[in-house]
């Protein structure tokens, strides 16, 4: 029961946005740091000095001045060590702002008559706790200050000391619910910068694998075609030619690395067509392309140049194919391939496949063909759906049975 009873109130919580405290002077020189309860002590002066006068005109010492004088001492300590209670847990802000009311209202009853006594512990508890329970507190504390005038008959000339320490209460209560605001906007500022480096490092990191991987195993094919045509048939001109094209791609490749790090690359599908088909030719691979992208929407295009180029890449790298089908359709993409896979392996290429096709609200699905090789079909809606998940779909694979 009273494990549930913390829970209810959230007693048991740590802190949370609305439960911050004003800025921490350890790090940026506030209330909390060293200096604090100096300058506490300016503060707590027209409340001291009166009272400290007036036990020190007192003929003798009692215990009713004893007590006094540990009331408003103790009251003054509670204010100025009060900043060091902010990354306390909420149980314990409450404990030291109750009974700093407390003290407050004893400093009333037993030291002064004047109500602004009160507004040392008000101002306390608006800052160092939530403030339901700061409103809470305060209020029953003023309404109790208000009984203890009653009580003592100085209510009539009291009450306006009252209305006073309500008003700068109230208005301490908005101007650290301000300061919270401001927190958590900087925070989110934070939060957002940090994200937008992640993304940033995320779609270079997709984009240099997308790009590199694909080049560099066109590279690789090629060079290694023009090493066989000049070791088996002594075909110079053909041999020159290849090592031209991989100087070329050499080429187009730094210039896509410098697109890319500026964010600057475009991806055209008829393009990635004509790359595919001239990787698969040095690769030996038959290759059974379309000759157009009409077919395909506009908007679509570029992702499904990125799906074409990874699956492409992938063939060449892994599949052990001889041959390799694209088909085309105004909002889909199939890529088919004849080699060894049994099996499929989500690597970093179709994890970021997926992540491209997800942010148009695509999936993209792969399946083992019952002849051995993989069937890569990339698919977008018509309507993409108006709530995308929040969550990154997995590439999914489908069982074996796929398109012969």
């Amino acid at each position: 029961m009273a494990e549930s009873g913390k829970r209810r109130f959230g007693l048991d919580r740590k802190e949370s946005w609305w439960e911050d405290p004003l800025p921490d002077a350890h790090n940026r020189g506030g209330p909390g740091g060293p200096r604090w309860p100096i300058m506490s002590v300016v503060f707590l002066l027209p409340f001291l000095l009166p009272v400290t006068r007036s036990l020190l005109a007192e003929p003798a010492i009692t215990p009713g001045l004893v007590l006094m004088a540990v009331v408003v001492y103790a009251y003054g300590a509670c204010y100025a060590v009060f900043p060091y209670f902010f990354r306390r847990e909420l149980r314990v802000k409450l404990a030291f702002g109750i009974v700093m009311n407390l003290l407050g209202l004893a400093s009333l009853t037993l030291a002064t008559g004047s109500a602004f006594v009160l507004l040392y512990g008000t101002a306390v508890l608006v800052f160092l706790v939530p403030a339901a329970w700061s409103v809470m507190i305060d209020l029953a504390t003023l309404a109790a200050g208000a009984a203890i005038l009653l009580a003592k008959g100085q209510f009539l000339d009291g009450y306006g000391d009252l209305i006073t320490v309500f008003s700068i209460t109230l208005a301490m209560f908005f101007m650290g619910n301000l300061v919270r605001a401001i927190r958590r906007l900087e925070r989110a500022n934070e939060e957002i910068a940090t994200l937008a480096v992640a993304n940033e490092r995320e779609r270079l990191a997709r984009d240099l694998h997308d790009l590199l991987g694909h080049s560099l195993t066109t590279i690789t094919v090629k060079a290694g075609l023009a090493r066989r045509v000049l070791e088996s048939a002594g075909d110079i001109p053909r041999a020159v030619e290849e090592i031209r094209e991989v100087e070329n791609l050499t080429r187009s490749a730094l210039s896509d690395v410098r697109a890319t790090v500026s964010a600057n690359r475009e991806v055209s599908l008829s393009a990635e067509l004509v790359g595919a088909r001239a990787a698969l030719r040095a690769a030996e691979i038959d290759a059974d392309l379309p000759h157009a992208v009409d077919n395909v929407r506009p908007e679509f295009q570029p992702t499904f140049g990125y799906v074409l180029r990874e699956a492409v890449t992938n063939v060449l790298r892994h599949s052990g194919a001889k041959r390799v089908r694209v088909r085309l359709g105004d909002s889909w993409l199939e890529i088919e391939d004849d080699g060894t896979a049994t099996g499929v392996v989500a690597g970093n290429g179709l994890r970021g496949l997926s992540e491209r096709l997800a942010a148009v609200g695509g999936t993209l699905r792969t399946s083992v063909r019952a002849g051995g090789g993989l069937l890569v079909r990339a698919e977008i809606p018509e309507t993409p759906p108006s709530e995308p998940s929040p969550a990154t779909p997995a590439v999914r694979a489908e069982p074996a049975g796929g398109l012969a």
